[in-house]
């Protein structure tokens, strides 16, 4: 049995990562953005997007 490989960078906010060789996908934490043959179309890909910042709940009156 063998151990994954994963390959993880961040840009913008948004992670490029591959796993086992395999495409290059830009995500956030619950959503694909978008899938690459190559990383630096990925990187690229990941440039042109606006910065990524996760939102914070805010609840008021409570």
């Amino acid at each position: 049995m063998s151990v994954p490989m994963l390959n993880r960078m961040h840009m913008n906010g948004y992670d490029v990562l591959s796993v086992n060789n395999g495409p290059w996908r830009v995500c956030t934490k619950g959503d694909r953005l978008g899938s690459f043959a190559s990383k630096e179309e990925a990187m690229a890909f990941a440039a042109s997007l606006p910065g990524y910042r996760a939102r914070v709940n805010k609840q008021a009156n409570q």
